[in-house]
């Protein structure tokens, strides 16, 4: 099977609301200590509730590059993986962003998700460009499809055209890559 069909029908990139995804998992791009503020954690707070922050408080601190799950609260996504791409106020870096978004992927595998949903982590407050951030999503999560996983299908949901377009450009780049290397 060539590469570009091999995640054709696994890796979807759309415009729009992440808390709105019906997946099994929505990802956030989250501090090390886990306190859902503004961005993407603030939507997944608001529309998602207390009950997050609440399990969020329980966990506590992590490690910047790893990520933690909690349920999804009143999303309709069953659990929240989040992402801790940077410390409470800090900017993301490309290390912690690759570990962060693996991290991410096989702890979905671990709980057999079948669905993902990432918004463009580290773009937003913590300054990461976003066509960089496109590259490294999108490189761990080939690398991640092309092992053993229960992971069907990742979706990237980015809330601006901007956003859109960085991923589109470099999915396209990527999969047009790997079915000429095929």
């Amino acid at each position: 099977m060539k590469p570009a069909m091999k995640f054709a029908n696994r890796i979807f990139i759309q415009q729009g609301d992440l808390t709105e995804m019906d997946t099994d998992a929505v990802v956030n791009a989250a501090n090390n200590d886990l306190q859902l503020g503004g961005g993407v954690a603030g939507a997944i707070r608001r529309k998602g509730g207390d009950s997050i922050q609440r399990e969020c408080n329980e966990i506590g601190s992590i490690p910047i590059g790893s990520a933690a799950v909690t349920t999804g609260g009143n999303l309709k996504a069953r659990y929240v993986i989040h992402a801790a791409s940077m410390q409470l106020g800090g900017e993301t870096t490309a290390k912690a962003l690759r570990s962060s978004t693996g991290m991410s992927l096989r702890l979905a595998a671990d709980k057999k998700l079948k669905t993902i949903a990432f918004p463009a982590v580290g773009t937003g407050i913590a300054g990461f460009p976003l066509a960089d951030c496109a590259e490294i999503m999108i490189d761990e999560t080939m690398r991640h499809l092309e092992g053993s996983t229960t992971i069907e299908k990742v979706y990237f949901v980015l809330f601006d055209r901007e956003a859109l377009n960085a991923f589109q450009r470099v999915a396209k780049k990527k999969l047009h890559a790997g079915a000429a290397r095929a």
